[in-house]
């Protein structure tokens, strides 16, 4: 397989489509939720950064100062990102672009198990270590991204099925408990969940790491298999695929070998689905990207004319994202995935996403030499 090589192009504001349209302000907004986590990360690699990155943090902490004067609305928004990046054209020799969906489900559990709860929900063990940051999980492909601490060293944690099949039985690992099985694979795909527990409180839940083995599409597994063509697969029609026959469903499920953990979220944390870093996701605006060539933080201009079902007026969709997130999937330099909030609405949206589409990210722009 040829590795793909990417590179950036020099362009302008005007050169990007529906830029003078965008609401920046809502950009602005999404792109201080990352500021301070994203300043810590770079902060903390020292030598090991790059330009661009301090450019980066330093743009993040312009953004601080001028929001600690008062609301930024869309005039100063644009002057800000305006003023801080150079737009940039992502080329390379890979895929065309492609635009996928994520959002946060929203599911009825309960804290204990019961006749109808059965599925449990389980937190990160305590023996398994992270083989790369979270952040760069995307990034090794078909490599192990956590392993098992053991004894003798390290060795590969339980699969899905084993997992499925008792593999933490007794580990008083639990967090929750679901009714469906389906419901909850599709929870790990999203990375979190808002439960709506028996009393009518929610517990919002997300990633706490995973047990390491890549992860496998079933749906593109269903493709190849001839259960569906590409056009007719959607997050609904795979849902409905797996739910007709549970048994059926049960083995289709465990080809993706790749298994979620989860812990709560309280306080201020809780009032979003959350991204990498502990950035709180912005409904429209966060971006899940591969981090092999884009930074978490970065503002990337996002283009797909077909993606029409995203936008509010069913326009084209132009929208200035912050990149914020990272998926097992999401591989390439034109690879997105687009956050589209809480909910059956959001995941409606979502579920139909997998369009092409245009990046170009707005790169820092270089520190003043003093």
């Amino acid at each position: 397989m040829t590795a793909i090589a990417a590179s950036f192009e020099p362009v302008t504001f005007t050169d990007l489509p529906g830029w003078a349209d965008d609401d920046h302000a809502a950009a602005f907004a999404a792109f201080l939720r990352s500021s301070r986590p994203v300043q810590g990360h770079i902060a903390g690699l020292g030598a090991k950064s790059t330009p661009v990155l301090n450019g980066l943090a330093a743009a993040c902490a312009a953004a601080d100062r001028l929001a600690s004067a008062g609301l930024v609305d869309t005039a100063q928004a644009k002057t800000f990102f305006e003023t801080h990046f150079e737009p940039q054209r992502v080329c390379h020799n890979g895929a065309e672009g492609l635009l996928t969906g994520y959002y946060e489900p929203e599911i009825e559990g309960s804290l204990e198990p019961t006749t109808h709860f059965s599925i449990p929900v389980y937190r990160r063990p305590a023996d398994l270590v992270n083989l790369v940051s979270d952040a760069e999980r995307g990034t090794v492909g078909e490599a192990l991204t956590h392993a098992r601490k053991t004894a003798l060293g390290l060795e590969p944690f339980a699969t899905r099925q084993m997992i499925e099949e008792g593999a933490l039985a007794g580990a008083r690992l639990e967090l929750l408990w679901l009714e469906d099985p389906v419901d909850c694979f599709f929870m790990h795909i999203q990375g979190s969940g808002l439960v709506r527990l028996p009393d009518g409180t929610g517990l919002r839940i997300t990633y706490d790491g995973k047990n390491g083995h890549p992860y496998s599409s079933v749906g593109r597994a269903l493709i190849d298999a001839g259960e569906f063509t590409f056009e007719q697969m959607s997050l609904d029609a795979l849902k409905n695929w797996l739910k007709a026959d549970p048994e059926r469903g049960r083995r289709a499920m465990w080809l993706n070998r790749s298994f979620v953990f989860f812990r709560p979220l309280e306080g201020a944390e809780a009032e979003s689905a959350m991204g990498v870093m502990h950035i709180p996701l912005s409904t429209d605006r966060s971006l899940a990207v591969d981090t092999s060539f884009h930074a978490i933080g970065s503002p990337v201009y996002v283009c797909s004319p077909e993606l029409r079902h995203a936008t509010e007026t069913g326009q084209s969709f132009a929208r200035l994202m912050i990149a914020q997130d990272v998926g097992s999937a999401i591989r390439g330099p034109e690879r997105g995935d687009v956050y589209f909030g809480s909910g059956h609405a959001a995941g409606a949206r979502a579920g139909i996403t997998k369009h092409p589409g245009r990046f170009f990210v707005l790169h820092a722009k270089p520190l003043a030499v003093s």
